[in-house]
């Protein structure tokens, strides 16, 4: 028994998931028409073109990213919206169900080699920061004895001052 996926192996899987999605986008894009007939989903042509447009957007960014984390999420959402779409094939009355219903277990089976990927490319936790022991600080430079009239001899600024006008009660003059 295997354990999870090594980073390194995890790189690998990642370009070879690259080159399928832009492949299998290829494919949407170019036969629309045979991939529902296979998937027995006719009438859904134009969803799966536009599903092909987002296999080829993520293949392309998983070729050219140096972070293909991102990338990989993106295809376990598309991974989903499949899933619940061929899920619509297994509708009972549709004479192509078993169809849908073979696609569907492909695509779970990709899905579980998406998500592994994914997850055996998160970044690694790093132990937090030790935090340092602030007990006997009180945030004052000096103990408050010592810093007791230290401003007494501040005089406020003009501009800092309250005008006249707003003070309360206003000065007699000022009305």
């Amino acid at each position: 028994m295997s354990g999870p996926l090594q980073p390194r192996q995890a790189r690998g899987l990642a370009q070879g998931l690259g080159w399928f999605s832009i492949g299998l986008g290829l494919v949407e894009v170019l036969a629309p028409h045979r991939v529902t007939r296979a998937t027995g989903l006719e009438g859904h042509e134009r969803l799966v073109a536009s599903y092909g447009l987002r296999e080829i957007a993520t293949g392309i960014g998983l070729l050219t990213t140096r972070d293909p984390q991102p990338w990989l999420w993106g295809r376990v959402s598309g991974d989903v919206l499949d899933v619940g779409t061929l899920a619509a094939g297994l509708r009972p009355g549709n004479p192509e169900r078993d169809r849908s219903g073979m696609a569907l277990l492909a695509v779970l089976g990709v899905t579980a080699l998406d998500l592994a990927c994914a997850l055996a490319l998160r970044p690694s936790r790093k132990p937090p920061l030790p935090l340092s022991a602030y007990r006997r600080r009180s945030g004052l430079p000096r103990p408050p004895g010592a810093m007791r009239g230290a401003a007494s001899d501040f005089v406020v600024p003009a501009d800092f001052r309250t005008p006249d006008a707003l003070r309360w009660p206003a000065p007699a003059g000022s009305r």
